[in-house]
């Protein structure tokens, strides 16, 4: 690789880690090319990217971007996983995939600038995703009007019950 093509790797490194709320870096040797392919394909669904770089062009890329906390950490052979969508759902797909795979070890990440290790990983991991978040925010804001309209109704059901037993009364 010539001095201009590692120019180019650095700086794809670069553009894709400032665009990105979180990065991961894990162990990956011993992998075979099948299981690199699912953690791809789990990454992108889950709107992130996995990249598999020199230790040495990774450390120029993160030098002065939103990650720099974790350039000094690149050592042996290792892949980058970036994500700017949902932190929580790269963090799932990647804490997921060390579960299963026996040769895919989470090393440590950052999520905007601060350094976390496997077990912050593996914990923010087990949040609930935004969708789930957003769902239990709306729920909530729906439980308001609807004990309201709720407490309306009875109160009128009340008056109700009342006046039919006044006629029921009248009459008998």
């Amino acid at each position: 690789m010539n001095r201009t093509e590692k120019a180019a790797v650095t700086e794809k490194i670069r553009s894709a880690a400032g665009r990105s709320s979180i990065a991961l870096v894990a162990d990956f040797k011993g992998m075979s090319v099948e299981e690199m392919t699912r953690l791809r394909v789990r990454l992108r669904e889950a709107g992130g990217e996995l990249l598999v770089v020199k230790n040495t062009l990774a450390r120029i890329a993160f030098t002065g971007g939103p990650h720099a906390v974790i350039k000094d950490n690149f050592r042996e052979n290792c892949t980058i996983a970036l994500g700017s969508a949902d932190p929580v759902s790269i963090a799932k797909a990647v804490a997921d995939f060390a579960k299963t795979g026996k040769n895919f070890k989470l090393r440590h990440g950052s999520l905007e600038g601060k350094f976390l290790s496997a077990e912050q990983i593996e914990a923010l991991a087990r949040l609930p995703g935004r969708e789930e978040l957003l769902a239990g925010m709306l729920g909530t804001m729906n439980a308001v009007p609807t004990s309201f309209v709720s407490l309306f109704a009875n109160i009128i059901r009340g008056m109700l019950y009342a006046l039919k037993a006044i006629e029921e009364k009248k009459a008998a």
